[in-house]
C-alpha cells in the first residue's frame, strides 16, 4: 500500500518488537515513534501527537495481567478521547482485549501479529481518527415487542396505562428489560416532553438516601458545600424511574411513603416543603408480597406504587424474540467496533435459542458483543458465542448434543488453522481431552 500520512505511536517494553515494528511501520506511515515505557506515554502524545497508539497491555515483567494495559487506555481515552488504540495482546489475554474495546479502544492484535493485518488495522485507525464520524444515536431504550401472548398482552396493556398518570410497579428477574420497558411508557406518555428521571435504589448508601432522592441546603451535613437538587426535584413536570425499589431499607420506605403521600418534599437541612408533581414507575427483581409478609416491605408502600403491575417475562418465555434482538445487537456492535459481521449463522442461532439465558437479555447482549468483537467471517459462527453445553436447555435428544460438539469442534479447527492448541484454549479443554474428541468422531 502507498505511504499514508499518518503518524503512530508504538508503546512496549519488549525491545525485540520495537526493532521488528520500528522497520516495518516507517515503509507505510509518515511518521513513527516507539517507547519503551508508558511512563512517558503522556508527553509522548503531547508532543508527537499521533492519530494511532499500538498499545501493548503488559509491561512489567512480573504481572502479566494485561492490567497495566487497561490502566493506560483508559488514560489515553480521557485526556486524548479522538485518538485511536490499538491493543496489542498475547492470545491468553483476549478476553482483557475485549474489555479494552469495550472502554473505547479501536481493536486489538495478537502476538505473533500478520504484518498485513496489523497495516491494515492501523490504517483503519488512522483513517477513523482523520475523519471522525457524527455521534450515533443509541437505540438501547427502544423496546421490542415479541409475538407471545404474553408479551402481545403487555403491549395492551402499556398501551392503555402509558398516557394516565396512575404508578406502575414492573417486575421481572434480571436483564430482562425492566428499564427499557419504563422508558417506552414514558415515551407513550404526556410527559414524554421531557426525559424521564431515573434512579438505581440499590446503588444508593442509606445514609445518603435522603439527599440523593429529596435534596439537601448548603449546610445540611459534613460535606455538603452548596444545596443539592434531589431526584424527586429533578423529575419535577415529568416520570421518576426507581430502579430496584426492593432495595429501600425500612426506615427509607417511611420517608417515601410520606413525600408520595403528601406530593411534595422537604431537603435535608430545611423545614419549607417543596410541592412536586412526577408520575412514578418503580422495577424489582424481587417477591415484594412475600417481603410484605415477612415485614421487610411496607404494605401501605406497596399498594401506594403498584396501582398498576406489569410483568415482563423472562427470555426463556419469549424465544421469538431471540433472533430479532441479536440481529439488533449484532449491527450496533459492528457499528461500534468497526466489524464487517452482517449476521449469524444458522447453527449459532440455534445455539442462542437453546440457551438459558439465566442473565435475559442483558446476558444475550453481551454474548452477541463479544461474538462481535472475536469474530473473524461475516456471519457469527457457535464457536464464536463461547457457550457452553452446560448453559443448554436440553430439549433434543442425546445424538442432537453430540452433533453440536462435533460440528463445535470441527468450526474451531478451521478458524485456528488446524492449531490444536489454539482449538483447546478456544474450547476451554485440555489437548488430551481434544485428542479423545478428535478420536471420537474420525476428524
Amino acid at each position: 500500500m502507498p505511504k499514508l500520512k499518518s503518524k503512530i505511536l508504538v508503546v512496549d517494553d519488549n525491545a525485540g518488537i520495537r526493532s521488528a515494528l520500528g522497520i516495518l511501520l516507517p515503509m507505510h506511515f509518515a511518521e513513527v515513534e516507539l517507547i519503551a515505557s508508558p511512563k512517558v506515554l503522556m508527553e509522548a502524545m503531547r508532543t508527537f501527537k499521533p492519530d494511532a497508539v499500538l498499545l501493548d497491555m503488559n509491561f512489567e515483567a512480573d504481572i502479566n495481567t494485561g492490567n497495566e494495559g487497561l490502566f493506560w487506555l483508559s488514560e489515553l481515552k480521557h485526556a486524548f478521547p479522538d485518538v485511536q488504540v490499538v491493543l496489542f495482546t498475547a492470545y491468553a489475554d483476549i478476553a482483557l482485549a475485549v474489555e479494552g474495546m469495550k472502554r473505547g479502544a479501536f481493536d486489538f492484535v495478537v502476538k505473533p501479529w500478520d504484518n498485513a493485518k496489523l497495516l491494515d488495522l492501523l490504517e483503519k485507525a488512522c483513517d477513523k481518527h482523520k475523519h471522525k464520524p457524527p455521534m450515533e444515536q443509541s437505540d438501547s431504550t427502544m423496546m421490542l415487542w415479541g409475538k407471545s401472548e404474553a408479551m402481545k398482552e403487555l403491549r395492551k396493556m402499556v398501551d392503555r396505562i402509558a398516557p394516565t398518570e396512575a404508578n406502575v410497579l414492573i417486575t421481572g428477574e434480571n436483564g430482562t428489560g425492566k428499564d427499557v420497558l419504563a422508558n417506552e411508557i414514558h415515551r407513550l406518555s404526556n410527559r414524554s416532553g421531557r426525559a424521564m428521571v431515573g434512579v438505581d435504589i440499590g446503588a444508593i448508601t442509606e445514609t445518603l438516601f435522603e439527599s440523593e432522592l429529596f435534596g439537601h441546603v448548603k449546610g445540611a451535613f459534613t460535606d455538603a458545600y452548596a444545596d443539592h437538587i434531589g431526584k424527586f426535584e429533578q423529575a419535577n413536570g415529568t416520570t421518576l424511574f426507581l430502579d430496584e425499589i426492593g432495595n429501600i431499607p425500612l426506615p427509607q420506605q417511611a420517608k417515601l411513603l410520606r413525600v408520595l403521600q403528601n406530593r411534595s418534599i422537604t431537603k435535608v437541612g430545611d423545614t419549607h416543603p417543596v410541592p412536586i408533581d412526577i408520575r412514578l414507575i418503580c422495577a424489582t427483581n424481587m417477591d415484594l408480597p412475600e417481603m410484605v409478609k415477612d415485614g421487610r416491605f411496607r404494605e401501605d408502600l406497596y399498594y401506594r406504587i403498584n396501582t398498576v403491575p406489569l410483568h415482563l417475562p423472562p427470555l426463556r418465555e419469549r424465544t421469538d424474540e431471540i433472533k430479532t434482538l441479536s440481529m439488533l445487537f449484532v449491527k450496533r456492535y459492528a457499528e461500534k467496533y468497526h466489524r464487517l459481521t452482517k449476521g449469524i449463522s444458522d447453527e449459532a442461532l440455534r445455539l442462542l435459542q437453546r440457551s438459558r439465558w439465566s442473565g435475559n437479555v442483558r446476558e444475550l447482549q453481551g454474548c452477541i458483543e463479544k461474538a462481535v468483537i472475536l469474530s473473524e467471517s461475516e456471519l457469527i459462527q457457535p464457536t464464536d458465542l463461547q457457550i457452553r453445553a452446560s448453559e443448554l436447555i436440553v430439549t433434543q435428544p442425546v445424538e442432537t448434543l453430540v452433533d453440536i460438539e462435533e460440528q463445535t469442534i470441527r468450526n474451531a479447527i478451521k478458524r485456528y488453522g488446524g492449531n490444536l492448541s489454539l482449538v483447546a484454549k478456544s474450547l476451554g479443554i485440555s489437548r488430551p481431552t481434544l485428542y479423545g474428541r478428535l478420536k471420537k468422531y474420525g476428524i
